[in-house]
C-alpha cells in the first residue's frame, strides 16, 4: 500500500488549497478513505472521511462548510478542497486508508507521509 499526498504549501487566510492523495497497492474503490491533520504541539485530528462509493462523508465541526472531500475511483485519487483557510488550519495533512468500504474516519490501517499546510499572512 502506498499513499502519496501533494498540494500543500503556504496560503493566506481566506485562501484555498487543494490536496491530493495518490493511492496504489490496493483496490482503492473498495475502501473508505480519510484525511487527518496534526498541528505543532497538538494531537492528531480526524477531519474528514469518505466511503468507498463516495456517497457518505464525514466532516469534523472545525472544517464543516469550508473543506470538501472527494475521490475519483477510476484514477485512484483522493482529494481535499480547502477553502476559507484559517491560521488554525496550519498542520501536517495526511491521507489514510480505511479498513472497510464504510469505515469510520478513524478506522484506518495505512497512512501517507503527509503534506504541510501553512496558513499565514
Amino acid at each position: 500500500v502506498q499513499l502519496v499526498e501533494s498540494g500543500g504549501g503556504l496560503a493566506q487566510p481566506g485562501g484555498s488549497l487543494r490536496l491530493s492523495c495518490a493511492a496504489s497497492g490496493f483496490t482503492f474503490r473498495n475502501y473508505a478513505m480519510s484525511w487527518a491533520r496534526q498541528a505543532p504541539g497538538k494531537g492528531l485530528e480526524w477531519i474528514v472521511g469518505i466511503w468507498s462509493d463516495g456517497r457518505g462523508t464525514y466532516y469534523t465541526d472545525s472544517v464543516k462548510g469550508r473543506f470538501t472531500i472527494s475521490r475519483d475511483n477510476a484514477k485512484n485519487m483522493l482529494y481535499l478542497q480547502m477553502n476559507s483557510l484559517k491560521p488554525e488550519d496550519t498542520a501536517l495533512y495526511t491521507c489514510a486508508k480505511g479498513t472497510q468500504p464504510f469505515s469510520d474516519a478513524n478506522q484506518v490501517d495505512f497512512w501517507g507521509q503527509g503534506t504541510q499546510v501553512t496558513v499565514s499572512s
